[in-house]
């Protein structure tokens, strides 16, 4: 006998403390799992406040609106008939926990606490909350007299609890919880649980989504039963984007699942589920023998049905879900989509007139731009499906009036009302990064502007030698290292000020409605930031940048994507150029050239980078694991190649870290950017680190007495190599 139950779950975009926004969105999903004829909708984690409130998560006004937004949720008359499974913080004997909130007909059913935390990486949910240490145990929670009121309660149960319906058992696993060693889905499901509802916050990397899908895939695979995932999406205020694709999986089959990039502030995903494929699946003697020996959890009683009665489910109208295929999408198609959707969010909701970006005619402010319209042609596409919501945000965001019409119908469009581009030329730059940046600018649609700053360096240059009466030179002319770097980081500096300057003219300039001011956009890559290859204040220093978490190799795969994809011939052009600052001038014997400059490859760079951060290595550490790979013939990249010498590895990582260590300080200012990559420097929560260092004399003495150790046994016994100690 079949017992078909529909469930949804949903991803929203939360904005973290837009209250307002927050349950205008809880409710709208709401309505929609209602009309979908779902009996349980689950949202994502902490979805009233929004995920990233940080340290206002330790403000006591952060708990009382919470209780009265849930208020306002559970006494509305569309939010009835419906169980709900709803996040937000709560705080239970003056300890801070991070909760679902069970709730049905005007009554809280349970209130669960998050037992296992997500702490590392972008987390830090231990900093705001306390995990919950006690397993099966469930205790009294006194209700705010706000909600006690609507729900006649005095007291309601709080803890580690599962839930009883008449016709099955479900119980909350919240985010972190699963992807932990002993996850509480196991347990629960040899305690009977047939469904399982995880209300998640977790971020967007490339690369990250079949990791997640997978351990998803695995909770039910083994022992059965029916997931369903909730995730947030969008951008609700800082460095990270949430990707959604909340799903619905039943026995470790997708059944459902929702988009990964989208600009839809709600998505509702919704499966029909028949239990009995639960309790078939579940039929080994060994589960069977395992269940007895399990923990038992306290079970909450409540008196409603999720499945339909077989009398009343219509069979040819409300079918069972079928299991799907995923398609996920390649890198190159995360950072267009994922930098679009987080954009926008920015855009939008910092109520700013658009984005200005020093185009250089180089890749990585290319990279940004074609984002940038990677954004326009994701706009233009969901107005002409018929989203009101982001045609209102377009016209909001170009100024329109109140009562226009005007309605973008080519991504150029858009871009020509919301992005400006400006190529900052000087006596160093050459005509072929000048004439890049021009057609870069024409095919995407963006307002150009072409100025030279020859000027504004030379007055200030001109300050100094009329103090001192001493003209520095540039290296080619005999000048000085210091004084070198000097006359670069002028230009650069300069190209800073004049950026701020033109994003808060052009849109008054151009006869915007009521003037506003544009986001400056950097274009930094996470490579040359870890290396410190960048001017501190420079156009790495901007209000937000796109790229700043991916890391060269990614962007210049990304770039020739979307040369097709995007049909853009022109990006052809900025592939094959040799990357380059031209801040120094060109001779007949020197073009100033990124990786000459910086010393290292962008391909060692990223090597560098997964070993520092990803397998958590200092400098002795990544000798050792590069004597096993370039130090070896197996991983050397084509029959031509040699092996490095331990002595060339070692010059390699000491340089590495050296350079790393004297230009971390850096890192403290740079811009935030969006979190892309596992090994960024970011050091805003992500990488902590210290921005003075000693150095690494010790290691380095360590890596220098096995080079030579090395080196003696390799003339005393040729073809044999030492062990490291």
């Amino acid at each position: 006998m079949a017992h078909l139950v529909t469930l949804a779950c949903c991803s929203l975009n939360q904005w973290a403390l837009d209250f307002t926004g927050n349950v205008a969105r809880i409710k709208e999903s709401i309505i929609k799992a209602k009309a979908a004829g779902a009996s349980l909708r689950v949202g994502p984690e902490l979805e009233i406040t929004g995920y990233g409130c940080l340290d206002h998560f330790l403000e006591g006004d952060i708990f009382l609106l919470s209780w009265e937004a849930l208020a306002k949720i559970i006494d509305d008359d569309a939010c009835q008939n419906i169980v709900l499974d709803i996040g937000m913080p709560v705080r239970h004997r003056n300890v801070r926990y991070n909760c679902r909130i069970i709730c049905y007909n005007r009554k809280i059913v349970l209130i669960r606490p998050k037992m296992w935390l997500a702490n590392d990486g972008n987390y830090r949910e231990m900093r705001y909350f306390t995990p919950w240490m006690r397993p099966g145990h469930v205790e009294e929670y006194y209700l705010e007299s706000i909600v006690g009121k609507i729900t006649d309660q005095k007291t309601v149960r709080f803890g580690d609890g599962i839930i009883s319906t008449r016709d099955t058992c479900f119980a909350c696993e919240t985010c972190e919880e699963l992807f932990t060693p002993a996850a509480p889905h196991s347990t629960m499901g040899l305690d009977g649980v047939e469904i399982y509802t995880n209300s998640s916050g977790s971020h967007f990397e490339l690369r990250k989504l079949k990791t997640r899908l997978d351990l998803i895939i695995e909770a039910t695979k083994k022992s059965g039963g029916i997931y369903l995932y909730s995730n947030q999406k969008g951008c609700d205020g800082d460095r990270l984007y949430y990707d959604g694709s909340s799903m619905i999986i039943c026995n470790g089959k997708i059944l459902a699942c929702g988009n990964q990039f989208s600009l839809d502030d709600v998505e509702v995903v919704t499966a029909t589920v028949d239990l009995e494929d639960v309790r078939s699946f579940r039929s080994s003697p060994s589960r069977g023998l395992q269940s007895q020996h399990t923990q038992k959890y306290p079970r909450i009683e409540l008196d409603v049905r999720l499945s339909k009665r077989v009398e009343d489910h219509d069979y040819q109208l409300e079918g069972q879900s079928e299991p799907i295929e995923l398609r996920y999408h390649a890198p190159e198609e995360e950072i267009a989509l994922g930098g679009a959707c987080w954009l926008w969010d920015y855009l939008r909701r910092s109520h700013a007139a658009g984005f200005f970006i020093p185009l250089s005619g180089g890749i990585d402010s290319c990279a940004t731009s074609v984002m940038v319209f990677s954004m326009c042609r994701l706009v233009v596409s969901v107005i002409q499906g018929g989203n009101a919501q982001v045609l209102r945000d377009a016209r909001e965001i170009a100024g329109e009036a109140d009562d226009s019409d005007w309605v973008p119908t080519t991504p150029q469009d858009l871009c020509e009302r919301i992005f400006c581009t400006t190529y900052m030329g000087s006596k160093n730059s050459s005509s072929a990064t000048r004439q890049r940046a021009k057609d870069l600018a024409h095919d995407i649609g963006a307002y150009h502007v072409n100025i030279d700053i020859d000027n504004v360096t030379t007055a200030i240059i001109n300050v100094f030698y009329s103090w001192s009466s001493w003209m520095p030179k540039f290296k080619s002319a005999g000048g000085s290292v210091a004084e070198n770097l000097a006359l670069q980081n002028i230009q650069a500096r300069s190209r800073m000020v004049l950026a701020y300057l033109f994003a808060q003219l052009l849109p008054t300039f151009r006869g915007r409605r009521s003037g506003g001011s544009l986001l400056v956009l950097g274009s930094a890559n996470v490579d040359e930031a870890l290396r410190g290859y960048l001017t501190k204040y420079d156009c790495s220093s901007a209000d937000i940048n796109p790229i700043g978490g991916i890391s060269k190799t990614d962007l210049k795969a990304f770039i020739a994507w979307a040369r097709t994809h995007f049909d853009l011939p022109i990006l052809s052009s900025f592939i094959s150029a040799v990357p380059t600052a031209e801040l120094e001038p060109i001779t007949s014997s020197y073009v100033q050239s990124d990786e000459a400059d910086m010393g290292i490859t962008y391909s060692e760079l990223s090597t560098f980078g997964r070993l520092r951060k990803n397998d958590k290595l200092g400098p002795w550490g990544a000798y050792c694991k590069f004597l096993s790979t370039w130090g070896s013939q197996r991983f050397t990249q084509a029959e031509s190649e040699q092996p490095l010498s331990p002595r060339q590895i070692a010059d390699k990582t000491k340089f590495f870290f050296t350079k790393y260590a004297v230009n971390r300080h850096k890192m403290t200012v740079l811009t935030p950017s969006l979190h892309m990559e596992q090994y960024s420097p970011d050091d805003n929560r992500f990488d902590l680190r210290p921005f003075l260092y000693p150095g690494f004399d010790w290691a380095y003495a360590k890596i220098d007495r096995d080079v030579e150790r090395r080196e003696r046994t390799t003339q005393e016994k040729p073809g044999q190599e030492a062990d490291v100690d």
